[in-house]
């Protein structure tokens, strides 16, 4: 008996130990001295390069505003640095401690949060098909036998086959590796549709060399919250970085967040997306929640 309680008290210091250490961003910040942020090369205006290690967008800089308060609570200045992350590799990156904070397009659904958590949601996406203005496509249907491009490790094309409309469609799909990569295969002529995020196709036509080649077509595939990722069990971080976004939707800053990179040119094209505030949005803010995007599709 003695030997059973002796193996049962070292596996829970053991898996207390273990729980500690991944659970406590605050605590290892402020030893290290520096936070991790993730950061995606081609995300639209939520998250892109600007070239020399430097980056920028919407989530870009909410994060910002986050980092500013965990090291309020570190009691330090932090070093931050920045990780180009992948569709494929931001989850397991963040679920090993790689990041501390992912600033990207990532969606919050269900399946993802049994792996990590989502600060409350800042963006609400529809999902939509763009092509060339020239290809004759304006719907769904008009997609049987094309090739379509989706980025690897995303939802996309698996939202576009669930849809309604898409009965009997039979398509190809082709894969970039990240969301420039599959707007090439547009660009090129490769892929005759790219399926993603409204804002991330908005933003990558607007900064393409000929922007009005391309236009965005069809049905609203689906409404999808996005939000910042951070790790699994860390209620600590979770907090502050939900009561900072809070803050910023009361202040009315997050709104001058939004207007800065959606409506306003940004760098470095000094281009315009001009993607009002949706009233999808407006809710979500009205009511901070970090729902997944199931609740989003009952009706």
């Amino acid at each position: 008996m003695k030997k059973h309680l002796l193996a049962f008290a070292i596996a829970a210091l053991a898996a207390g130990g273990a729980l500690a250490q991944a659970a406590d961003t605050i605590a290892k910040v402020k030893a290290s001295g520096s936070v991790t942020m993730g950061v995606r090369d081609s995300s639209g205006a939520l998250s892109y390069t600007l070239g020399d290690g430097k980056y920028g967008g919407y989530h870009y800089e909410v994060c910002q505003r986050i980092i500013a308060n965990l090291e309020k609570a570190a009691g330090k200045k932090l070093e931050i640095k920045y990780l180009s992350v992948t569709s494929q590799n931001r989850i397991p990156l963040v679920q090993n401690g790689t990041v501390d904070i992912e600033c990207g397009s990532t969606t919050n659904n269900a399946t993802r949060q049994k792996d990590v958590a989502f600060v409350v949601t800042t963006y609400v996406e529809e999902v939509r098909i763009a092509t060339k203005a020239n290809s004759g496509i304006t719907n769904i249907a008009q997609l049987n036998g094309k090739n379509v491009a989706t980025t690897t490790g995303t939802t996309s094309v698996q939202l576009l086959r669930k849809h309604e409309r898409a009965t009997g469609v039979d398509f190809k799909e082709v894969f970039g590796k990240d969301h420039a990569d599959s707007f090439l295969l547009l660009e090129s002529g490769r892929a005759d549709a790219f399926v993603m995020d409204g804002q991330i196709l908005a933003g990558n036509i607007a900064t393409s060399k000929n922007p009005a080649d391309y236009k965005v077509v069809g049905e609203v595939l689906s409404v999808e919250p996005i939000a910042i990722m951070i790790h699994k069990d860390d209620p600590a971080f979770k907090k502050l970085a939900d009561d900072t976004v809070k803050d910023l939707i009361k202040t009315g800053e997050l709104a001058k967040i939004y207007d800065k990179w959606f409506m306003q040119p940004i760098a470095p094209k000094n281009t315009k997306v001009g993607l009002p505030l949706s009233e999808t949005t407006k809710a979500a803010w009205a009511t901070p929640n970090d729902k997944p995007a199931e609740d989003y599709a009952k009706k």
